[in-house]
């Protein structure tokens, strides 16, 4: 804004001649600390402050806050994944209900880039920094001052420095092979992600603690590395459908495989679900739009966008463990039936 915008730009003190108050009794109904101040006496500053259109002096605020009301927000590549959006939304929702706004950075996953992007952003006075990343992974963070509010959102330090918050992936594995058992599966497959993958060695050892709960050997269940793509979706159920004792139902990695696995089941003439029952995992938006509707595991993406951008603007970051879960929960949709005869 310009010298001259700002010349005739309505002050706290406008406001206050306009209501016949002072600049200190507007400033407390703004900020909401007018409890002892009259509803006659509010009404008439808020009159004033919407007819003279008056918006307050953020940078101003800043400067006597010692806050910028921003976050300054580093992705490693969200901003180009399809289903990013609900992280993003829940960042920027709790933002904007706090009246602050977000700084985006995407690094590409380039170290060099990763660290340059924190100086400018620490250089730029922001609240607080918020790291996500779209697959849950293991992050080098650049070092920051103690004095700076920083958490991590599906990723992780190797030393656990930082915060982080996660999805409870073990929690989701179990939801997934529950639900099929609770429906009389017991010849089940899973067909899981890559080899390697945080998520997918979670997801794994919630399937087998969820068997062995159930009074099940997890060994009678194989279980199939694919690439999280539906190429390997496709593939893997094409060879586990045409063993001698195919599963009644499929775990699959993500929405991704499961797709693949849809493809596959038609071309062998199965039915889903009235043949075989199929739960992906994500809750991508294709999940609802499949035919049948497919029954998955959600990813709480937006409650840990929310409540990140929450404890950065609280300045509680510091305050917490170095990991939380938060659950993640079966979708019930379509896909999964009891097995046949059944």
């Amino acid at each position: 804004m310009s010298d001259e915008a700002d010349a005739t730009r309505p002050t706290m003190a406008d406001v206050g001649r306009a209501a016949g108050v002072s600049p200190t009794t507007v400033s407390l109904v703004l900020n909401g600390r007018d409890t002892k101040i009259s509803n006659a006496t509010r009404e008439r500053v808020l009159a004033a402050v919407q007819s003279l259109d008056y918006r307050p002096n953020r940078a101003a605020q800043g400067l006597r806050l010692g806050t910028t009301s921003t976050i300054g927000f580093l992705t490693d590549e969200i901003a180009i994944e399809p289903f990013s959006g609900p992280m993003i939304a829940g960042i920027h929702d709790l933002a904007w209900e706090r009246r602050s706004l977000l700084l985006m950075v995407n690094t590409t996953r380039n170290p060099s880039r990763l660290r340059a992007a924190v100086e400018d952003l620490l250089d730029r006075r922001v609240d607080g920094l918020l790291f996500a990343a779209m697959g849950t992974r293991q992050v080098d963070f650049p070092s920051v001052p103690p004095s700076t509010p920083t958490l991590l959102v599906n990723a992780f330090t190797a030393d656990g420095r930082l915060p982080a918050i996660l999805p409870d992936e073990i929690a989701g594995g179990r939801a997934a092979v529950e639900h099929v058992l609770s429906l009389g599966h017991r010849r089940i497959g899973f067909i899981a992600g890559r080899e390697g993958a945080w998520a997918t060695k979670m997801r794994i050892q919630g399937f087998r603690e969820g068997l062995e709960a159930a009074g099940l050997d997890p060994s009678r269940s194989p279980i199939h590395l694919g690439n999280y793509r539906i190429d390997s979706g496709y593939e893997l159920t094409w060879t586990v459908m045409r063993g001698k004792k195919p599963p009644t139902a499929l775990l699959l990695g993500n929405d991704q495989m499961a797709t693949g696995a849809y493809i596959a089941l038609a071309r062998l003439g199965l039915r889903i679900p009235d043949d075989v029952s199929v739960v992906g995992y994500d809750d991508e938006p294709l999940a609802a739009d499949l035919s049948p509707a497919l029954t998955t595991v959600r990813i709480p993406f937006y409650e840990m966008g929310r409540i990140a951008a929450q404890h950065i603007l609280d300045r509680t970051a510091g305050d917490l463990p170095s990991r939380i879960y938060e659950p993640c929960t079966i979708i019930h949709r379509s896909s999964t039936n009891p097995p046949p005869g059944e």
